[in-house]
């Protein structure tokens, strides 16, 4: 048995080999993510006579170099939770913290747990794909929120809630926004306001026809009597409007990029085998069917609905302590907060929606009705989703 623990860093690694009954096979030394070293780490790992498992953290995306080409080289790998290794005792009251120290503590737990390691097996290219266009496509949104909320605190003072003129959802091609379209040629109500009704109407006119927006003459009358009623703080400067019309412009771009991502993410998904079955499941559209199917990844690698509960951090972890037996408890959170806020995202879906011959409704409406509170009846019909969309995705998968 040689236990290698793998201590992960960006661009380096610690590495220590254990054997049983304390016997120090190689003293912790560090490898660069290079092919060369990684290779030289693999021949030296290869020369070692009996079964050899490597164990090494997950820690963000540092430990997939070194875990892929040890994996691809034939070499056992096994990636654990930190926690497990952070709550790892390896025999000492003492706190100190080294790479060398938690190199040889996480070659000390693989011995311990050798049965209960389990093998390391890459996702296959798409789903890696899928899963890192989500994470660029969430951060993109949070971005897209950020500046629309400052653009919209900036004209509330040039010119207060053009933003509620139009309603129309993201335009497919480009993903703008007709309002914030309309703010860059009309930055402030004096543009609106400073001009004849008539000469207004052509000018709104053409815009629309040039921007390929639907044109209404009823909209253009309203758009100029509330140009007309409010009060602008800012001033009718070149400066307020090169201000605005720049921010706009910021704020265009990252709608292009949230719509560009969507889209990528959607031809991604399409390869995937499960992909009619998600899209097909009551109000999982063309944005959070993609978004579940990167965070769940292949269902299979799940040995029940208990442990894709547990994974999205839904799970409410027994507590009893002699007369104490705790029954009200909180999920644990240890999931993914990714799949979480996807999964509230759906469950938002039906509160809104009602569909009153859908079991998931029917179980949230069930829970609300006996009293219990927003945040206990959301989680429990999330896991009743989460519990069905298992079921579907894996008969599609084993089939």
């Amino acid at each position: 048995m040689n236990a290698v623990g793998i201590d992960v860093s960006k661009g380096k690694s610690t590495v220590a080999v254990m054997q049983p009954f304390g016997v120090v096979a190689a003293s912790p030394f560090e490898v660069a993510h290079t092919e060369n070293e990684l290779k030289e780490l693999a021949k030296f790992l290869k020369s070692f006579s009996g079964e050899t498992k490597v164990v090494m953290e997950y820690t963000g995306s540092y430990y997939e170099p070194i875990a892929r080409f040890l994996h691809n080289e034939g070499i056992y790998v096994s990636v654990v939770n930190a926690i497990l290794i952070h709550n790892y005792s390896g025999n000492s009251v003492r706190k100190a913290k080294t790479d060398k120290k938690d190199s040889v503590r996480i070659a000390q737990y693989a011995l311990d747990r050798w049965l209960d390691l389990r093998e390391y097996i890459p996702d296959d290219e798409i789903r890696s794909t899928l899963t890192l266009l989500n994470r660029q496509y969430t951060a993109a949104c949070k971005y897209k929120t950020q500046l629309s909320n400052n653009l919209i605190s900036l004209i509330d003072q040039s010119f207060p809630n053009a933003n509620e003129f139009f309603d129309s959802p993201p335009r497919q091609s480009d993903g703008h926004v007709k309002w914030v379209d309309f703010i860059i040629k009309f930055p402030h109500r004096d543009c609106v306001s400073g001009i004849s009704r008539s000469a207004f109407k052509d000018k709104y006119s053409r815009w629309c026809k040039k921007a390929n927006y639907y044109y209404t003459e009823e909209k253009a009358d309203e758009i100029y009597d509330h140009a007309r009623a409010c009060v602008a703080t800012l001033p009718n400067s070149e400066c307020i409007r090169g201000l605005i019309q720049q921010l706009a412009g910021q704020l265009n771009s990252a709608l292009e990029t949230v719509e560009a991502l969507r889209k990528s993410m959607t031809a991604t998904a399409e390869q995937l085998p499960e992909y009619d079955t998600v899209i097909g499941m009551y109000d999982v559209g063309r944005v959070l069917a993609p978004q579940l199917m990167a965070e769940i990844g292949d269902t299979r690698r799940f040995h029940g609905r208990k442990a894709i509960t547990a994974f999205a951090g839904f799970d409410a972890p027994p507590y009893q302590s002699g007369t104490v037996d705790v029954k009200s408890r909180s999920i644990s959170k240890r999931g993914s907060p990714h799949l979480r806020r996807t999964l509230f995202l759906v469950v938002e879906t039906y509160l809104k929606r009602k569909p009153a011959d859908e079991p998931v409704y029917q179980f949230l409406d069930k829970k609300r009705s006996e009293g219990k509170l927003y945040k206990v009846y959301m989680i429990a019909a999330a896991n009743k989703f989460l519990r069905i969309y298992y079921a579907k995705v894996n008969e599609v998968l084993n089939a």
